[in-house]
Formats: C-alpha cells, structure tokens, sequence
C-alpha cells in the first residue's frame, strides 16, 4: 500500500482499527456506530457498511487524528 492509498475496508473492520488506536465504542443506533476516545472532544460515526466509502473513510481518518499510515496497521 502507498502511503497516500486508502485501504478497502468494511465498517466493522475500521472499527476494530479505532478502537485499537485508543477509540471505544459509545453507543449504537441502527447501523452506525459512535467511538468516542478520552481526553478528546471528537466523536466518530461509522456506518457498519460492508465496504466503506473513500470519502467516508478518509474523512473518518482525519477527524480520528490518524495518519493513513498508522490506520492501515491497526486494520
């Protein structure tokens, strides 16, 4: 994987990949999930989709404070 190249992903499998970088899982509401992570302000939604959306999942990377790099070795 390049380091600008986004991964493929389903919803849960970026899930596991936040809540390895020190995400948790707040509540869910039908098929989306809210992560929240202590001493931050943030609040992530994910879709439990079976494969996630560039836009989606690049955007959820830059509000997590994550590099794409450093998601790509939590998946």
């Amino acid at each position: 994987m390049s380091p600008l190249s986004l991964p493929v992903c389903s919803g849960d499998d970026a899930i596991r990949a936040f809540i390895k970088a020190g995400w948790h899982r707040d509540r869910q509401k039908g098929s989306h999930v809210t992560l929240k992570k202590p001493g931050s302000t943030k609040v992530l939604t994910v879709p439990r989709h079976p494969q996630l959306s560039k836009g989606v999942l690049r955007k959820l990377i830059r509000d997590s404070d994550l590099t794409i790099d450093e998601f790509g070795r939590n998946l």
